[in-house]
């Protein structure tokens, strides 16, 4: 698909204290074909109030780094002061530059993109417009195994993706961020079930965010596809990794063998489909991917409350 500059949607960039990522995540995105076309918008939340001199100097030396990054079409950058934290920072930087231009691409700084990531989120943005099942774009697909007779590029599931992902103006403005009809979903197991659809942790992670144990615009999107029944939409090979597993990031810590992607290899052959269809086998495989994290989740969230202790 030929994609003018105006088509391009703007990549949006959110950094605080890890120089070394942010360097690797910058280099990875500049290797991408539509760099030189794309504009950059970089948030870089501000230190906390209890840090460390040698954090705060983390957090100057990404400063340092983006005020001289160059090879995209434009770079912007917007530093704070104070310390937002990532979910009201992301739900902040998105619904800012996603109201000028209606669309975006979201890459935090722990995320590595591969040459073709910009140009298939690009390519999905503009051909799935107008599917309205469709709140999500994703770059990153886990280890599962995709059917042989599966003849797409591309799958679709009831869970968003935030390693490396976009998503339209119209979308973004549905998420409801109190999660307003929380109490209704608690009391039934269908709708429970329902949540779950994309992996056992969901609700959980829902539960602790209105509880004020985690603090996620994450799963709060999560649940923005929930009360739409909407989808995201992944490649079948994954354009995105994580490197954020060592204990630098707000969310991860380890990584799960299931975590680990088989990334694309070859050259560029993405082929969209219109009224792309849900395939049940894939759901199932992709759900159990994400199953461990259930475990996962609960065991982290039991050591941040001692920690609190």
């Amino acid at each position: 698909m030929f994609l003018s500059i105006v088509m391009l949607a703007p990549i949006i960039l959110f950094v605080y204290n890890r120089p070394w990522h942010t360097k690797q995540i910058v280099e990875a995105l500049l290797k991408n074909e539509l760099a030189s076309e794309s504009d950059l918008f970089i948030f870089a939340d501000g230190p906390k109030d209890d840090v460390t001199i040698e954090q705060i100097n983390a957090v100057n030396d990404v400063r340092s780094f983006i005020k001289n990054i160059s090879g995209f079409r434009s770079v912007n950058i917007e530093v704070s002061d104070n310390n937002k934290g990532l979910a009201n920072s992301v739900i902040y930087g998105v619904s800012k530059v996603i109201e000028q231009y209606g669309k975006a691409i979201i890459v935090e700084d722990d995320i590595v993109t591969h040459p073709y990531f910009l140009r298939y989120i690009n390519d999905a943005l503009v051909f799935y417009g107008d599917d309205s099942r469709i709140f999500s774009i994703g770059g990153y697909c886990p280890n599962i195994k995709i059917p042989f007779w599966y003849n797409k590029s591309s799958f679709i599931v009831h869970r968003a993706e935030s390693w490396g992902w976009a998503t339209w103006k119209e979308r973004w403005e549905k998420a409801d961020w109190s999660v307003s009809d929380y109490d209704h979903i608690r009391k039934s197991n269908k709708a429970i079930t329902l949540f779950n659809r994309g992996g056992e942790d969901m609700f959980p992670m829902l539960t602790s965010q209105l509880n004020g144990e985690i603090d996620s615009w994450a799963i709060r999107w999560d649940y923005t596809l929930f009360k739409h029944n909407a989808y995201c939409l992944r490649p079948t090979k994954s354009l995105t990794y994580n490197i954020g597993f060592d204990n630098s990031g707000t969310n991860c810590t380890t990584i799960n063998p299931k975590d680990i992607p088989v990334l694309y290899n070859g050259r560029y052959s993405f082929k969209l489909k219109k009224n792309i269809k849900e395939c049940p086998i894939i759901s199932r495989r992709f759900k159990e991917s994400q199953d461990h994290k259930a475990t996962l989740y609960h065991r982290l969230l039991y050591s941040v409350k001692k920690r609190l202790k």
